[in-house]
């Protein structure tokens, strides 16, 4: 599968996403995010991954804390766009009008927040070596080979076979 420029900037974005909207989110408020694990782990994986000098960590954290003044109020928007639908919805006087009004407006925030986070990502791609955008395509492949099997395999109505016994 040959692997094209636009998805290594995808995966790169991807990662960087993740971190933006880790520090956008504040202090951690739950199991999930406990010691940061949208960000602080996501970035420990990829340095793994990747191999990421503390240069290049150090420079790719900078990037996300210089996004997170656009990201952090996109991303509250966006929250309260979802709570204001589910109250709709849960409110027993459903209105459409008022869901497509807010279906509109989250589709926008979203928007404005995917191309905030795809900017951040381009400036975190800058900052890998070219073995290292390498690798990282290799590991997106991958991860996108094993996607489209899981996909067929639920498309089709198959479960995936049982892990082999340890005995």
């Amino acid at each position: 599968m040959k692997v094209t420029n636009s998805q290594i900037l995808s995966v790169a974005l991807a990662f960087a996403l993740l971190g933006s909207v880790a520090i956008a989110q504040g202090p951690p408020r739950g199991p999930m995010h406990e010691g940061g694990f949208f960000g602080e782990h996501m970035l420990d994986f990829f340095s793994d991954v990747l191999n990421l000098s503390d240069a290049q960590q150090a420079q790719i954290k900078q990037i996300m804390e210089s996004n997170r003044p656009t990201v952090g109020p996109l991303f509250q928007q966006e929250m309260q766009n979802k709570k204001a639908m589910m109250q709709l919805v849960t409110s027993g006087n459903f209105d459409e009008a008022k869901a497509q009004s807010l279906a509109k407006q989250s589709a926008a925030v979203h928007a404005q927040m995917e191309v905030a986070h795809a900017r951040a990502l381009a400036q975190a791609y800058q900052v890998l070596t070219a073995e290292q955008k390498t690798k990282l395509s290799e590991f997106m492949a991958r991860r996108d080979q094993r996607m489209q099997q899981h996909m067929q395999e639920h498309r089709h109505g198959q479960m995936p076979p049982p892990p082999p016994d340890s005995e």
